[in-house]
């Protein structure tokens, strides 16, 4: 399995990207530069163009995935867009009810109770995908040089909203099942897995020249849980992309206790969250791994000078690191100013 001719990384559009070569151990003069979740609610244009359409209903419109990717790297001059979509889309795609309820997130009509109920899950159909290799297509299409990667969410972080109906500040219904159902708990994380793969590879042969695996809810677990019960599943969901040369970045919540385990399921980056200090990753790491993040977003409200100061620190401590993408150590709430994320922008590629 190889990358089409007329992918970005094999044509020369983004093979030579700060990012493409920063992701692959390439330390650059400055870092490459992007922000989780930097398209969506926090710019004004996104809302403008949000209105009358539904959070899952404009994933699934190629035009407006396509053009509500592109708005951060128009307005922010970001080194990378990240394809707009949900965590939930792929297992919407395979046929399980979901919605997004304003104020609470991804809600399941059916949660996940049962063996029965793992059995009924079905693969997602390759004409599903569709709409998501269009989006991506259109995308690419107008990023030219500037990188495109793609999204899913991790296989734990995937079953813990089947499981629960929703999010959860803890997973208790999750770890429970995971103890008690281990037969279906490995049936329900290989269905994840596969469902998250198929996404993640239908965006990369539709262009995206790198991934990042998200798993939301891992700081629920012991670094034991997450070894016996959850890698093997992370590792078979970027087993999809055997063989295609694009980088894959793992990021988690919480994650300082198992960064080690993630990079180990297949990772070629990891992203570090605020809780830890990047040289403190990068020694977890054995130093030799490339490394993504870690700006707290609670500074993005912060005086101009006090963030500016962390911007700096962060970029000092990446340098340990054999090369650092900057980053937040989670996504962009939905309050921030974006002329704050432009600053952070300017302030970076001014080195």
């Amino acid at each position: 399995m190889t990358l089409p001719d007329n992918h970005p990384l094999v044509d020369g559009r983004t093979s030579d990207a700060p990012l493409i070569r920063a992701y692959r151990g390439e330390r650059q003069a400055t870092p490459p530069v992007w922000f989780m979740r930097q398209a969506g609610r926090s710019l004004p244009e996104y809302r403008e163009l949000r209105v009358g359409n539904a959070m899952l209903d404009a994933c699934l419109t190629p035009e407006l995935s396509s053009e509500i990717t592109l708005q951060p790297v128009r307005r922010h001059k970001v080194d990378a867009a990240i394809f707009f979509s949900d965590i939930v889309i792929p297992i919407k795609l395979a046929g399980v009810e979901v919605e997004i309820v304003p104020g609470r997130g991804p809600v399941l009509a059916n949660p996940i109770r049962s063996v029965s109920d793992v059995a009924a899950l079905r693969p997602i159909e390759p004409e599903a995908l569709a709409p998501i290799i269009e989006g991506v297509q259109r995308t690419v299409a107008e990023l030219g040089t500037t990188p495109l990667i793609g999204f899913a969410g991790a296989p734990f972080t995937l079953a813990s909203y089947l499981i629960e109906g929703g999010p959860s500040k803890d997973q208790l219904r999750t770890r429970t099942m995971m103890y008690t159902e281990p037969h279906a708990w490995a049936e329900l994380l290989n269905w994840c897995a596969d469902v998250s793969g198929a996404f993640l590879k239908a965006q990369v042969f539709a262009g995206a020249s790198a991934v990042q695996l998200f798993d939301s809810w891992v700081g629920s677990l012991s670094a034991q849980q997450y070894v016996r019960r959850v890698a093997p599943h992370s590792k078979r969901a970027l087993s999809h992309l055997r063989g295609l040369e694009v980088p894959k970045v793992h990021f988690g919540v919480g994650s300082g206790e198992v960064l080690a385990h993630m990079h180990d399921v297949g990772a070629d980056v990891m992203g570090v969250d605020w809780r830890i200090p990047l040289d403190e990753a990068n020694r977890r790491l054995g130093g030799t791994v490339p490394l993504q993040g870690n700006l707290d977003p609670a500074l993005l409200g912060a005086p101009a000078h006090i963030l500016a100061a962390h911007v700096n620190d962060v970029i000092d401590r990446g340098r340990e690191a054999p090369a650092h993408v900057l980053n937040l150590g989670h996504g962009v709430p939905p309050e921030t100013n974006p002329d704050v994320l432009t600053r952070i922008v300017e302030q970076v590629h001014a080195g």
